[in-house]
Formats: structure tokens, C-alpha cells, sequence
């Protein structure tokens, strides 16, 4: 008998080996319909997550495009204020200029006005007068120095202005820039998707930054920043006005005075011209005035000839300081001072030639109503011999003819030589 080379195991009866069978059939029908039932399950996960995954997506770049549009719509609407601001501070600007302007050439009718005061404080005696050309000069004063001070109001208003413009534009081109900033940053977030290549996972990605706001702050800012930027442009639009209103009502103000202080000041010229000829008139007969009158034309000649000398040194000089070379040839204070030089003795000289003429008409004046004198006298001259002839044939009728002395020639012959000696001194 051969031996086994294994022990035998248990034996199992038929019914258990069908029992096992249909255990194991049983065992894999249900883990299939559990394997069935998980495989519906993550399919369904799988559809529900991913549409869940797209539509936070689209929503989330829906979202993303409406927020650079949103912050796109503010940045044009900045856009146009810093625009609007900029233009508003150049013409501000301008303005306020044009007021310093103004200001500054109030300086040269204040400083006439003054030296017109000053030259009349030097009349004397009577002609110390407060006339209406001082009373004008006095107002003068007044209107400009109340026009000087109006246009420093408006300069000074317009820089306080300007700072505030420049306040508000400052605070808009902030927000501006960081709306560029939020757009480039939202713009790059738009970009990104799941190809990418510098996506990564990142550390507590959903805490809230610090300094974060709210929506509704967000927009109340900018709102407040557009607002107040348009309230400073209507300020200082209103501002512009009135100092261009206040240039133009100082310069009729200005203007209107300067021709009441100058018609004031022609018929005071006037008025002094004909109590002048009046005087004039009125020293005509006297041989001392001949004499002065002439002292004074030699002396009117004697100063034209100095005066026209130096006004050849003023011009020699001005033409040899033409030629200095280079940057030295700046219009310095001795070119200012040259040039009023010239124009004081070309008016001098003008001044000094119709004085000249005046006085050599008046001088001539003179001769004609002496020789109308001299020739008056001997009319009358002649009329007295003639009626001291008469005087003489009328003695006859109460004297005898031989005692009878004639002494009308005798008379005669002193007479006239008494005139002709006189007619030649007059000459």
C-alpha cells in the first residue's frame, strides 16, 4: 500500500460546497449593486461638482468683468474731472495772472499821481490852491489804492484757490491710480485659468486684508472725491469771474478818474495860460520888460544850446553802449536812465523852443505897441503945433502988431528937437 505524501484535509459535504457556492454568488451580487450604487453616486458628484465648479466660475468672472467695468466707468469719470480740474486751474491760473498784472500797473498811475502832487506841493504864495486838479489828484489817489487793494483780494482769493484745486486734484489722481492699480490687478485675475503656469495653492487665501473695505465705501469715496473737485472748479469758476469783472471795473474806475483829473488839470493850464498872457499884457509898456525879456531870450538860447549838447552826449552815449558785446548787452538801469534822459531833454528842448517862440512873439508885441506909441506921440506932437500956431494967430486979435514977438517957431524948434532925440533913444 503506497503512502500519502499529505494529510488529507476536512472533507466538506456536497450540500455545503453548494452552500458556499451560492454565498459566494450572493456576496458578489451585492458588493456589484454596491459598486453599481457608488459608481451612480460619484457620477452624479462628478456632473453636480463640476457644473457647481463652471457656473461659480462664469458667475466669478461674470463677476470679475463687471467689477473692471464698474471701476472702468469710475476711472473715464476721473478721468474727465482731473481734465476738467487741470483746465480749470490753468485758466485760474491765467486769471490770477492777469490780476497781478493789473495790480503791478496800478504802481505807475499811483506813483504820477503822487509826483503830480509832490510837484504842486512846490507853487507858492497865492497859487497855493487847493484847485479841483488837487482834489482830482487826492481822488485819484483813492481809487487807485481802493483798486490795488480789491485786486490783491482777488490775487490772494485766487492762490487760496489754487490750493485747494490742487488739494482736490491730488486726491483724485490717488484714486485714480489706484483704480489702475485694482484694474490691472482684476484684469490679471480675469486672465487666469486652470493653464496658467503660475497658479498654486496659497496660505489662508480667504482672510480679510487689513484696511479692507465696503462696497458702499468704495463708491461714497469716489463720489465724495468727484463732488468735491467739482465743488472747487464752481468756486473757482465763480472766482475767475469776479476777478475778471473786478480787472475790468478797476480799469473803467481807473480810467474814468484819470480823464476827470486831466480835463480838471487842461482847464487849470488854461486858466493859468490866460492869467499868464494877462500879466503879460499888462507889462507890455515898460522898457524894463523889453530889457528882461530880452535878458531872458538870450538865456532861453543859452540853455537850448546847453541842452541840445547834452542831449548829443545822451544820444552818443546810448549808441556807444550799443555796441558792448555779447550778454553785456543787457538793458540795464543806466539804459533806462539814459533813455528817460533823452526823452526828459527832447521834451525839455521842445519845451524850451516854443517858450522861445513865445517869448520873441511877445518881445515883438512889444516893439509894435512902442512904435504905436512913439507914433501916437508924434501925432500928438504935431497936433500941438498946430494948436500952438493957431494959439499964436490968435494973439493978433488982442496984442498990436509991433509989439507982436512971434515965438510959435521958436516953440516949435525945441519941440521937435526935443522928440527926434526922444524917438532916437525909443530906437
Amino acid at each position: 500500500m503506497t503512502a500519502l505524501s499529505v494529510k488529507p484535509g476536512q472533507r466538506f459535504t456536497l450540500p455545503d460546497w453548494h452552500t458556499n457556492s451560492h454565498l459566494i454568488s450572493a456576496d458578489a451580487e451585492r458588493q456589484r449593486s454596491a459598486s453599481h450604487q457608488v459608481r451612480q453616486e460619484a457620477r452624479a458628484l462628478r456632473n453636480e461638482t463640476n457644473n457647481q465648479t463652471k457656473w461659480d466660475e462664469h458667475d466669478n468672472q461674470t463677476r470679475l468683468a463687471e467689477r473692471i467695468s464698474s471701476v472702468n466707468r469710475w476711472k473715464e469719470t476721473l478721468d474727465k474731472c482731473l481734465a476738467d480740474i487741470d483746465a480749470e486751474i490753468d485758466a485760474l491760473a491765467k486769471v490770477k495772472e492777469a490780476a497781478e498784472r493789473a495790480l503791478q500797473a496800478k504802481n505807475l498811475p499811483l506813483d504820477v499821481s503822487i509826483e503830480c502832487l509832490t510837484l504842486r506841493e512846490s507853487r507858492r504864495a497865492i497859487d497855493v490852491v487847493r484847485d479841483p486838479v488837487e482834489e482830482e489828484l487826492h481822488k485819484e489817489v483813492k481809487v487807485i489804492d481802493k483798486a490795488k487793494r480789491q485786486l490783491q483780494q482777488r490775487v490772494n482769493e485766487a492762490f487760496e484757490q489754487l490750493c485747494l484745486l490742487q488739494e482736490a486734484h491730488q486726491q483724485l489722481s490717488c484714486d485714480h491710480r489706484c483704480k489702475m492699480e485694482a484694474l490691472e490687478i482684476d484684469r490679471v485675475c480675469l486672465s487666469l485659468n486652470v493653464n496658467s503656469p503660475n497658479i498654486s495653492f496659497k496660505v489662508n487665501p480667504t482672510r480679510v486684508p487689513d484696511g479692507s473695505t465696503a462696497l458702499d465705501e468704495w463708491e461714497q469715496n469716489s463720489q465724495c472725491n468727484k463732488e468735491r473737485a467739482e465743488a472747487e472748479m464752481k468756486a473757482s469758476t465763480e472766482l475767475r469771474e469776479a476777478t475778471v469783472l473786478a480787472i475790468a471795473q478797476t480799469n473803467n474806475e481807473l480810467e474814468a478818474q484819470r480823464v476827470a483829473t486831466e480835463f480838471a488839470l487842461r482847464k487849470r493850464i488854461r486858466d493859468l495860460e490866460r492869467a499868464y498872457d494877462e500879466l503879460k499884457w499888462q507889462e507890455q509898456n515898460s522898457l524894463e520888460e523889453i530889457a528882461e525879456m530880452e535878458e531872458d531870450i538870450r538865456r532861453l538860447e543859452e540853455d537850448l544850446r546847453r541842452k541840445t549838447q547834452d542831449l548829443k552826449v545822451a544820444h552818443t552815449r546810448l549808441e556807444t553802449r550799443t555796441y558792448r558785446p555779447n550778454m553785456e548787452l543787457c538793458r540795464d538801469q543806466v539804459q533806462y536812465g539814459l533813455t528817460d534822459e533823452v526823452h526828459q531833454l527832447e521834451g525839455t528842448i521842445r519845451a524850451l523852443k516854443q517858450k522861445l517862440a513865445e517869448s520873441q512873439d511877445a518881445l515883438d508885441a512889444l516893439y509894435r505897441q512902442l512904435h504905436r506909441i512913439q507914433t501916437d506921440t508924434g501925432y500928438k506932437a504935431s497936433s500941438l503945433v498946430l494948436d500952438n500956431k493957431c494959439m499964436d494967430s490968435r494973439r493978433k486979435l488982442v496984442v498990436p502988431a509991433e509989439k507982436f514977438v512971434p515965438e510959435v517957431d521958436t516953440f516949435n524948434r525945441t519941440t521937435n528937437r526935443a522928440l527926434k532925440n526922444g524917438q532916437l533913444e525909443l530906437a
